[in-house]
């Protein structure tokens, strides 16, 4: 059960949800402000992040309920509780890419350009994101004791938080916030540099988040498994191996990033 955050007669606000949400707010201002730099309008941008906001929420959510039917198919009510956790990143990737795709084809705007400048805030809003699975007591890894804790110089309520049923866990969510951090940074600079091609930065990003999602998984308890393997694993390894071969693709066949320009004229709706 998440924590609550605010609660007003029968409104409460969970904490998972204000970092869901913290999220969502930092990366959409972060792509808006690139974006113009691109000639690409706020209203077109703010479209764009609505719709796979949503698509991106229902993806993670079906994604997990997917791999949890024996639970949800006797508690079907239960899936409409995202609150309560619940959603894979790799669903809420896959299809908040979809969308991105159709919505930018629809307006004739190039994929790879938009996708270069979705990426690094969509990793720093993982980073955010992924605290809220601290607050929701979830996606920790295995039974580790307090002095290792201490010896990582943790602030003293990440160790009380991963105090849980009388064990203390790995923190895997602060793990892969931290990378996620770092990996944002990587992004920017790595988009900044001048003889960096179109689609480059969108390789990297699935390289990066590949690599960091397989070392986690390795860690944590709560993965949704395929039979004997872990799915998330299986998926990063995808990420990896695609980012690698896009990576090769856009540095030999694509332009400049820099040098690369969405539209003549401003990008509306």
């Amino acid at each position: 059960m998440s924590k609550i955050a605010i609660s007003v007669g029968p409104i409460t606000v969970t904490w998972y949800s204000i970092c869901i949400l913290l999220g969502i707010i930092i990366a959409s201002i972060l792509i808006n402000k690139e974006a113009k730099k691109n000639n690409i309008s706020t209203l077109f941008v703010t479209n764009l992040v609505f719709w796979c906001v949503v698509f991106g929420i229902l993806g993670a959510r079906a994604y997990y309920v997917i791999f949890n039917l024996d639970y949800y198919s006797v508690y079907p009510l239960e899936i409409i509780k995202i609150w309560n956790g619940g959603l894979a990143i790799h669903g809420g990737i896959i299809l908040g890419l979809i969308t991105l795709i159709i919505y930018c084809k629809k307006y004739g705007v190039k994929v790879l350009k938009i996708l270069d400048i979705v990426a690094p805030a969509v990793i720093l809003a993982q980073a955010i994101g992924r605290w809220g699975n601290f607050f929701n007591a979830e996606a920790h890894g295995s039974v580790v004791s307090k002095t290792f804790l201490e010896q990582l110089h943790l602030p003293n309520f990440i160790i009380d938080g991963m105090h849980i049923g009388g064990n203390y866990y790995h923190p895997t969510f602060l793990y892969e916030s931290i990378l996620c951090l770092i990996g944002f940074f990587v992004l920017i600079g790595f988009r900044s540099l001048k003889n960096t091609k179109l689609g480059n930065t969108t390789a990297i990003y699935l390289i990066w988040y590949g690599v960091i999602r397989f070392f986690i998984e390795s860690l944590r308890t709560d993965s949704l498994m395929l039979g004997n393997i872990k799915v998330a694993q299986l998926v990063s390894i995808l990420m990896i191996i695609i980012g690698i071969v896009m990576f090769i693709i856009t540095k030999t066949k694509c332009k400049n990033y820099a040098d690369e320009v969405a539209s003549e004229n401003e990008i509306g709706v």
